[in-house]
């Protein structure tokens, strides 16, 4: 029997970067799954505060090169890789000189918000799925985790990649944090998401791009989705379920990633090779 394929793009992952539950759970939750007999593939932005050296990351040639263009200007798409010798998994990470080079992730050392963190999530999130392509794997299951990663339902969904072989039959699960940002991401982020594809009415949910919009816009795109954290804001829970989405209620791992390989395993569509 085909084993199903789970692509996990994570905002953060420890020991690499993070410390609370994303980052634990990006660590764990991929292992468990992997454990009750999935295929994983594993993927986060090489944020510039991570330490290259220490987490053994290299750069892999044959991935890299790429240039994306984003707001009409291109940006050279490079893949590192690192591994979890005790799981036997790798991560993938995305990396570019213009975003992630800075010593930070998301905001600067007054805690404001980078003023091009959408050009960078729209990087990472390309970058995830071209990248996907070159190692010419095909995910049954795209489950991302953090708001870096909140416009990949958009992605496989609305835009050209959901006529992609890689990606038409692959099904979004994303899952929700207690987590939030002051502020919104650049006001254009329509205007840039509008030259990937989409709809008048997709680009609408990001005309004005706070956290709580930007969930729910993910919300909107995707198949399913997890309450991972205990204190996740009840509005988002509840548009969840007004738009009828199949919601796997907060419960510590393992116990989780046993409602996750259940939830795969019924909606995931496999093709027998």
């Amino acid at each position: 029997m085909t084993k199903a394929k789970i692509l996990f793009v994570n905002q953060e992952i420890t020991p690499y970067l993070g410390e609370g539950a994303r980052a634990e759970i990006g660590r764990y939750l991929p292992q468990h799954i992997q454990e009750r007999g999935k295929e994983v593939r594993n993927f986060m932005p090489k944020f510039g505060d991570i330490n290259e050296r220490k987490n053994q990351l290299h750069e892999v040639i044959r991935l890299s090169g790429m240039n994306l263009i984003i707001d009409d200007t291109d940006h050279q798409l490079i893949i590192k890789v690192a591994s979890i010798q005790a799981a036997r998994m790798q991560i993938y990470f995305i990396d570019n000189d213009d975003f992630f080079q800075r010593k930070a992730n998301v905001t600067d050392k007054d805690g404001a918000l980078f003023a091009d963190n959408d050009e960078r999530a729209i990087f990472f999130i390309r970058g995830v799925l071209e990248t996907i392509k070159k190692l010419s794997w095909k995910p049954n299951i795209i489950h991302c985790s953090g708001w870096f990663a909140a416009l990949l339902p958009f992605y496989v969904k609305r835009t050209e990649y959901k006529n992609n072989p890689f990606f038409s039959n692959s099904k979004v699960v994303l899952s929700l944090f207690n987590e939030d940002f002051e502020g919104s991401l650049c006001e254009n982020l329509s205007k840039k998401l509008k030259a990937d594809g989409g709809t008048l009415k997709d680009w609408k949910l990001y005309k004005e791009p706070t956290y709580l919009n930007l969930m729910k816009a993910a919300i909107s795109y995707s198949d399913a989705v997890v309450v991972a954290e205990e204190g996740v804001n009840q509005e988002l829970i509840d548009f969840a379920k007004s738009n009828k989405k199949p919601i796997i209620d907060y419960a510590p791992l393992p116990e989780m990633a046993d409602r996750l390989s259940e939830l795969y395993d019924k909606i995931a569509v496999i093709d027998e090779d």
